[in-house]
């Protein structure tokens, strides 16, 4: 299960940081759409998907045995 946490939060975690950047790259070049979405919606997008990166890393590190 932390394995699972772990490569969870790790992978959200790059994919947030991904969408948010192309958001904002693309909003900042004048594009108020990319494809069927709006770019504020991506954005949206990236920041939820980042706020799930901390909740599963969250969840791993209270799941950790103390040593």
């Amino acid at each position: 299960m932390n394995v699972l946490l772990l490569w969870i939060g790790r992978l959200s975690g790059i994919a947030g940081v991904l969408i948010c950047v192309w958001a904002v790259a693309a909003r900042l070049q004048g594009a108020y759409y990319l494809g069927s979405f709006q770019t504020g919606t991506l954005l949206q997008a990236g920041s939820v998907a980042l706020l799930i990166s901390c909740v599963c890393f969250l969840a791993f590190l209270t799941q950790r045995p103390r040593s």
